[in-house]
C-alpha cells in the first residue's frame, strides 16, 4: 500500500523547515522576503498547521538552494541501495493533487534523482525560480499530455517524448483534458 510522505511525516517536514531557517539565522521576515512566501504562511508551515503546496515548497527550496527531492529525503532519511516500491516516498500537493514518487531518493554520494510524477487533468503548477540554477532535467512523458514552459518558451509533449533541459529561470507545467504521467531525472 502506498503512503503519502506528508501523512507520515508532516511534523518532521515542519521541523526541518524550521531547522533550515534557524541554521541560516534568518528571521521569518527574512525568509519571507527571500522566498516570497508570506510570514504568516511560513509560521503556519513551521508549526505544522498546514501542508505546503508544490509551489510553496519550490519557493522555499529555491531560497535554501535545495531540490524538493533533497528536502523531502532529509525528512525521510533513507539511504538504502535498493528501494522497494512500497518504501518509495510519495508526496501529494494538497492544492493540486500533483503526485511525486521518489523512485531513487537522493543520497549524499549520488548526484542524480529519479522521480515518477503525475499531474491531474486541468492543473497548472508554476515555479518562479529553480532551486539551483542550471539543474539538469530529463523529462520522459509516459502517458497523457503535458505542456512545459521554460523561461517563457513552451514545449508540448506527447507520450514517448523526452524533454532535456537545464533550468535557469521560471518553469510551468500544465495539463489540459488529460492527466500526465512522467518520469523525471534530476541531476
Amino acid at each position: 500500500m502506498e503512503t503519502n510522505v506528508l501523512d507520515d511525516s508532516d511534523l518532521r517536514l515542519a521541523q526541518r523547515l524550521r531547522q533550515l531557517r534557524q541554521e541560516r539565522q534568518w528571521s521569518l521576515d527574512e525568509l519571507a522576503a527571500r522566498s516570497r512566501v508570506s510570514r504568516a504562511t511560513l509560521s503556519r508551515l513551521e508549526n505544522n498547521e498546514v501542508s505546503p503546496t508544490a509551489s510553496v515548497l519550490g519557493r522555499l527550496c529555491a531560497a535554501y538552494g535545495l531540490t524538493m527531492s533533497r528536502l523531502l529525503a532529509q525528512v525521510e532519511a533513507n539511504g538504502a541501495a535498493i528501494v522497494p516500491r512500497k518504501d518509495q516516498p510519495v508526496w501529494t500537493d494538497p492544492g493540486t493533487g500533483y503526485r511525486r514518487r521518489q523512485v531513487s531518493p537522493p543520497a549524499p554520494d549520488f548526484d542524480c534523482e529519479l522521480l515518477e510524477c503525475e499531474l491531474p487533468a486541468g492543473v497548472r503548477i508554476a515555479y518562479d525560480t529553480p532551486s539551483r540554477a542550471g539543474l539538469e532535467h530529463h523529462l520522459y512523458l509516459k502517458s497523457g499530455g503535458l505542456e512545459v514552459i521554460l523561461d517563457g518558451r513552451s514545449h508540448s509533449l506527447a507520450p514517448g517524448d523526452c524533454l532535456r533541459y537545464r533550468l535557469y529561470g521560471a518553469s510551468e507545467f500544465r495539463t489540459a483534458k488529460r492527466s500526465a504521467q512522467y518520469l523525471l531525472v534530476v541531476r
